[in-house]
């Protein structure tokens, strides 16, 4: 249910407004790469601007899931010591014997 609430409230709406911008912005534009000479075709790149944005999206998609991944690092290795440590004791409450059985206590009367 969560699935297609998520799929109808905001990818279809995100979807129809990255179709709108891919029709708005396909003129060609020359991204270059040299500051100092724009004109040099060996560094300079000419496709449709929408091309451009969502290269840009897509890197900024990869580089701020790199940093969320890195900056948790810390968590998902305590998660990983915790494990380790919580199958340790499961072992050794599984090799531990026993305890012995104490008398029963006696049934209360009325």
């Amino acid at each position: 249910m969560f699935n297609r609430f998520m799929l109808v409230v905001v990818f279809v709406p995100l979807a129809v407004i990255l179709i709108a911008l891919a029709v708005a912005n396909r003129d060609p534009v020359a991204f270059t790469l040299d500051p100092f000479n724009p004109g040099n075709p060996a560094l300079t790149v000419t496709l449709p601007l929408f091309i451009f944005l969502f290269l840009a999206l897509a890197i900024g998609m990869v580089v701020g899931s790199l940093a969320t991944w890195i900056k948790q690092g810390r968590y998902r290795r305590l998660a990983r010591q915790r494990g380790v440590e919580a199958e340790n004791l499961r072992q050794a409450v599984s090799r531990a014997p026993a305890a012995p059985q104490g008398p029963a206590l006696p049934k209360p009367t009325n």
